[in-house]
Formats: structure tokens, sequence, C-alpha cells
């Protein structure tokens, strides 16, 4: 009887291990697939980052020589810490040179100069002014000190604030308006529990002008990337990428869909977008060129202005384009025999146009005037007066369905906006050309030829 008790109880606890076994198998069973799904989700995610990250340094090399610079900055500054005789001389004033380095070191030349000048200037006029309203308080007696500090950090930080509403402080000192409040707050009500004020002034400007002076030396010295460079550039390629889309838009529209291709993988066609979005970017670009000293072509005073003027036709341009993207990739399209007889002249305004605007973006690429670029534009306004001839003709007899002929009607007119907006781009990029006295070439294209077939014409 007691062995077979004993071998029961021995069954019994080897059915519960192998039940818990089944049990822990079950769960892990269940548990696994989650957490391996998970983690090939974070591996795929870290692969994704570091891609993009990969992407941005080739993209624009200038990013990674930038990360350089920073950490270059930042290591100099730190000196102040980890060389005892300079701590010695600041103390834990030092960091304000290593909080300077961190907000005022900026991509471009002009975008750091501008923040430095701003931070330095600011904190010299908030600290004298912290100063004076010091001694002022401290007429008042005990008492009257902090009332008196109070109402002038009130005042400054109001009127400071309201200032910084108007739009031409806020384009170029919005950041030394929001230093100078708080310096001014900082170095006031410091100055309340510490009676070195002047010292403190003292320390702080110090520190604040040698971490300027860091991010400035090194953003000028070391790969320096000029604002008003990449400004130069980005107007040029923005009407290369108009040019570019009206050359290729005639034959585009007017192939009809039996023709075989398909319109849809175009990247020619669709660079243009970029143009459409680049105003706030072109906006900060000629910001800070304003800050850069003379550098290559551009002088300190450089017109700025009429590269934003120039960049704002070039966007009129932009959406009179994207409307005839629009009809580009229409559902319903006009007939071939009810486009083919205004195939040529719109065709030809599109090209010349086109190349009017590439030509233009050329001048700009090599500051030489624009000859060839004004060829082109009478060639297209002789393209126009011919439209306008055949309209007047009778293009369309009377049983023609209007429905049919209005999207078409409306793509030549669209084209003689764009034939407009060229002419006045040309108009602005020459005005730049006899501001910064482009270097004269004589054109290689001959206005008695023109490469469209058009009639001869000459340049009024």
């Amino acid at each position: 009887m007691q062995a077979f008790l004993i071998t029961f109880c021995i069954s019994a606890m080897d059915l519960e291990c192998s039940s818990q076994e089944t049990v822990k198998q079950g769960l892990l069973a269940r548990g696994w697939p989650p957490i391996k799904g998970f983690s090939k989700h974070v591996k795929t995610k870290v692969l994704e980052f570091f891609s993009l990250l990969i992407k941005l340094g080739q993209d624009d090399p200038r990013r990674v020589v930038h990360s350089l610079k920073a950490g270059l900055a930042l290591t100099l500054v730190s000196l102040f810490y980890y060389y005892q005789p300079l701590y010695k001389s600041f103390g834990v004033s030092a960091m304000w040179a290593v909080i300077t380095v961190v907000v005022v070191f900026e991509f471009s030349v002009g975008a750091t100069l501008g923040k430095g000048v701003n931070r330095g200037l600011a904190t010299l006029l908030a600290g004298g002014l912290a100063v004076a309203a010091h001694q002022l308080a401290n007429l008042s007696g005990r008492i009257g000190e902090p009332i008196v500090l109070g109402i002038f950090v009130f005042l400054q930080a109001a009127v400071s604030t309201f200032v910084r509403f108007c739009p031409q402080i806020k384009a170029r000192y919005d950041y030394g308006l929001l230093i100078f409040i708080l310096t001014f707050s900082l170095i006031s009500i410091s100055g309340f529990r510490d009676d070195e004020v002047l010292e403190l002034v003292h320390k702080r400007l110090l520190t604040v002008l040698i971490g300027g002076s860091t991010c400035v030396i090194i953003s000028v010295l070391v790969f320096p990337v000029w604002a008003g460079q990449d400004l130069h550039n980005l107007i040029a390629s923005n009407m290369e990428k108009l040019g570019i889309f009206l050359e290729g838009f005639g034959d585009e529209y007017f192939k009809m869909p039996e023709d075989g291709e398909s319109k849809e993988d175009r990247p020619f066609l669709q660079g243009y977008k970029s143009v459409l979005d680049s105003k706030t970017n072109e906006d900060a670009l000629a910001n800070f060129a304003r800050w850069e000293p003379r550098h290559g072509r551009f002088q300190f005073r450089h017109p700025w202005k009429q590269y934003l003027k120039i960049g704002a036709l070039t966007r009129k341009c932009a959406y009179r384009i994207e409307s005839l993207n629009g009809h580009l990739y229409a559902d319903i399209q006009a007939k071939r025999e009810i486009r083919s007889k205004i195939q040529e002249t719109c065709t030809t305004m599109s090209m010349e146009s086109g190349k009017a605007l590439k030509e233009l973006s050329m001048a700009i690429k090599t500051m030489v005037k624009p000859f060839a670029a004004d060829i082109h534009i009478e060639n297209s306004k002789s393209s126009v007066k011919n439209l306008d001839t055949l309209l007047k003709s009778g293009l369309w007899d009377d049983e023609t369905d209007l429905l049919e002929v209005v999207p078409v009607a409306t793509v030549a007119s669209l084209l003689i906006d764009v034939v407009t907006c060229t002419a006045e781009i040309a108009e602005s990029v020459n005005e730049l050309a006899t501001m910064l006295k482009f270097e004269v070439v004589e054109p290689t294209v001959s206005p008695e030829k023109p490469e469209t077939g058009q009639p001869k014409i000459g340049i009024s």
C-alpha cells in the first residue's frame, strides 16, 4: 500500500510538471511573435533613420561640414571651464560663452553674423540700461528699490515686445530685442541681491562677445557658406525649372493618348512645383545676405531686393504653369483636329518662353547680359500675334462644339500670360544686369533664324 501511494505521488508530480511545461510553452508561443515583430519594427525604423541621415549628407555635404564646425566652436569655448586660469577669471559666467555658441552659430555666414551682432549689441545696451536702472532704484531706498526695478522691468518688456510686432524690426532685429528683454531683466533682478552689478555686466558682456566672435570667425574662415550665393543660385535655379517645363509642355500637351507614351512619369514636368513655395526661403536668405561682408562677386550693399523682385515674378509665372499642368493631366481632352489648328503657335510660345527663361537663368549664374533671352522673347511675342491673327480669321466653323474648344482656348490664354510673365522677368533681370554691370557677350542665336519655324522677325 505504501509503495502504491509513493508511485501515485510521483506520477502526480510528473503530470503537474509536464502540465506546467506545456503552459510555459503555450505562453512562450503566444508571446514570442509580438516581441519578434516589435524588434523587427525597431530595426527597420533605425535603418530608415540612418538612411535619412546619409541622404541629408549626400544632398548637401555642407551640412556635414557645418556640424563639424559647430562642434569645433563649442570645444573651443569649453576651454573656459577646462582651463583653470580662464575659469578663475570668469567663473560660472563662462557658461554664457557656451550658450552663445549654441544659439548664435547658424548654417550661413550671414545668419551667424546677424545673430552675433544682435546678441552683442543687445547685451551691451541692456547691460548699460540695467546698471542705470539699478543706480536709480538705489536712490529710492531699500523699500522703494524693488518697486522701481519692477516698474523698469515692466516698461522695457512691454515696449520691446510691442516693437517686435513691427515687420521691419522683426525681420532683422527680432532676436536682438529678445536678448535685450532677457539681459535687462536678468541683470536688474540679479542686481537686487548682488551688489557687484558692474562686474556681473562686465563678465556677461565679455563672455557673450567671446562666444559670438568664435562663431563668426569659424563661420567665415572654415568653409564658409554664403547666404547671398545661395539666394543667387536659388533664383537662377527656379527660372531654369520653369524653362524646362515650358520647353516640354507643347509636345506633351498636343500629344494624344494613342500616340503611345504616358504623361505620368515625367520628372521634368514636376520640377516647377518647388518654385511655388520658395518665398519663405528667398526672404530668409535675402535677410541673412544683408549681414554678410563683401565676398566674391557680391558686394556689401548688393541689390538683394532686386533678387526678391525677380523671385516674385518667377512665382507668378509658376502659378500659370501650375494651371497649365492641370490641363496637361485633365481627364477630358480636346479632339486632335481642334488642337492641331493652334498647335504650332502654342508650341512655339511655350518653347520660346522656356528657352528665354533658361537663358535668363544662365545669365544670372554667369553674370552676363541676357541678349539671347531677348531674342527668344521676341519670337514668343511674334507667336502671340500669329495666334491672335488665327483666332480673328475664324479657326472653327459654326458646327464646332464650344465646350470642346474652351480647354484649348484656356491653354492658349495661359500661354499668352506666360509670355507676358517671361517678358517681365527679363526686364527685371536686365535691371539687375545694369545694377551689377554684367559682362557684355554677343548673342550666339540669330534673330533672323528662329528655331521654331516662325517668320523672320527682328528685335524691336
